[in-house]
């Protein structure tokens, strides 16, 4: 069986203000390790999908940032063991 590298498949919306895109895509690949990072959206709202096992870490910033909410952490190992994420 294929071995995955980062188990939290995350996926959050970031909603406030002067957000940054390109500035929270350079944030996270400097600071938090992971893979398949999409950082999409406008100044108000980001869509953010990382795969990271320190979904934590990635929650914490986007918190610091504005309202997170739509918060999805799927445990990848899992689903690929056929269990519920």
């Amino acid at each position: 069986m294929e071995e995955i590298e980062y188990r939290f498949d995350t996926q959050l919306l970031i909603e406030g203000k002067n957000l940054s895109e390109d500035a929270i895509h350079d944030y996270i690949i400097k600071n938090i390790e992971g893979d398949c990072l999409l950082a999409v959206g406008d100044d108000e709202l980001i869509k953010i999908h990382f795969h990271t096992n320190t979904p934590w870490k990635l929650l914490e910033y986007a918190a610091s940032l504005g309202d997170i909410h739509d918060i999805v952490v799927e445990n990848m190992v899992r689903q690929a063991n056929g269990l519920q994420g």
